[in-house]
């Protein structure tokens, strides 16, 4: 008898289980997602593919986002990063931005069965009820602007919807988290007035990459909700400045604003972290003992071999860790996905390596106790509703 019971114990948590994955595949398929960072735009640049008159993403490609792969995980609103890189100067940067914009534009009209631009919210709503995906577009790195406010306007014209106010090294608007020469103290004096121009027009600000004091110089001043569109709490890994202090999260709830997670392993993992950081110190020896440019091929690969070795990767419960804490910090209405796809290279965590794990994370979601409700804010609506707060200064 007794082993009846543990049987019919057994099979009860299956079925559950098995109901749970089920309800996230669903769940995945009838909520809009959105992601507010993916980086496909310089994945096909890097792909020399910029130029080519067709770009067909209806297939299985090598990368972390294709068409089949956003159907199967029901992504329905990635935001594609013009991600301009910091060594570019103004005009390089400025002309790379138009680039890409023009890409992405010929990616949906190479795809116009599946893909559509979106400006709005309500455009991703319709597309989705359309049973399109739309490619909203976030510039990442603000060097592009110049010193001309002028170009925020320019740039909201031609389809972006936020800016990422810097990158890797300091730059005219403010510095970043991983240069160690503080420019300017936080934001620049050209900064502040790019905070006032970007909430006028209705630019998204992105504090994704910018050092704490620019953090806090900016959240004094900006009049609209920010984002952070690929960042995730600094309490997972620690002395790793990209990433949100608790005090900042708490502010940016206060600001009404949205941490668009990170899915990067050295991200949300502590560990790993710490070992793709030595992996990188290795390989960096390893090319100037031999004289190898940095951007040479076998650099990447000696990275990958470093990487395959080790396998230093973090889990989708790391992820998850990290959405309980925000939600356990400020509440569920300030937490997102911003999965940084297609710019990570390989140190996705396991089990979410693509777009198509979505109904994992959701799976994840459920089983720790998370609403419907409180998904779909996570899924779409929490950066909705900063999406739309910003657009408001433009009626």
């Amino acid at each position: 008898m007794r082993n009846y019971y543990f049987l019919a114990i057994c099979l009860l948590l299956i079925n559950c289980k098995n109901e749970i994955r089920e309800k996230s595949k669903i769940l995945s398929q009838e909520t809009i997602i959105a992601d507010g960072h993916v980086d496909l735009p310089y994945r096909l640049y890097q792909e020399g593919l910029i130029n080519n008159n067709h770009i067909d993403l209806n297939y299985n490609t090598n990368g972390n986002f294709d068409i089949p792969k956003a159907k199967e995980g029901g992504l329905n609103s990635p935001f594609m990063s013009i991600y301009i890189p910091s060594e570019k100067t103004f005009s390089e940067g400025f002309d790379l931005a138009n680039s890409l914009i023009d890409l992405v534009e010929n990616v949906v009209k190479s795809n116009k069965d599946y893909l559509e631009l979106a400006l709005t919210p309500d455009d991703v709503i319709n597309n989705f009820n359309n049973g399109k995906i739309s490619l909203p577009m976030g510039m990442e790195n603000g060097s592009p602007i110049g010193e001309k406010l002028d170009n925020i306007k320019f740039f909201f014209d031609r389809g972006i919807r936020y800016i990422t106010l810097t990158h890797a090294k300091n730059n005219q608007i403010c510095d970043s988290s991983y240069d160690t020469d503080r420019k300017w103290n936080g934001l620049s004096e050209f900064g502040h007035d790019l905070v006032k121009e970007m909430n006028k027009v209705g630019v998204m600000i992105d504090i994704s990459h910018v050092s704490d004091k620019a953090f806090y110089d900016i959240i004094k001043i900006a009049k609209k909700p920010l984002i952070a569109s690929h960042s995730s709490p600094r309490k997972f890994t620690p002395n790793f400045e990209r990433n949100m202090s608790d005090d900042m999260i708490v502010e940016l709830a206060k600001n009404n604003g949205v941490i668009l997670i990170n899915f990067g392993s050295t991200f949300v993992n502590k560990n790993s972290n710490i070992a793709f950081a030595e992996i990188d110190n290795e390989v960096e020896k390893w090319r100037i003992d031999n004289n190898y440019d940095i951007d040479d091929k076998l650099v990447a690969e000696r990275r990958e071999i470093l990487i395959n070795e080790k396998k230093p990767f973090a889990s989708i419960d790391d992820v998850l860790d990290a959405i309980d804490h925000v939600n356990n910090l400020v509440g569920d209405n300030h937490i997102g996905f911003g999965s940084d796809f297609d710019g990570l290279g390989n140190s996705l965590p396991n089990n979410l390596k693509d777009v198509s794990k979505y109904p994992k994370i959701i799976e994840g979601l459920l089983n720790r106790g998370y609403s419907k409700e409180s998904i779909e804010k996570i899924c779409y609506k929490n950066f909705f509703r900063v999406w739309n707060a910003n657009l408001k200064t433009n009626n």
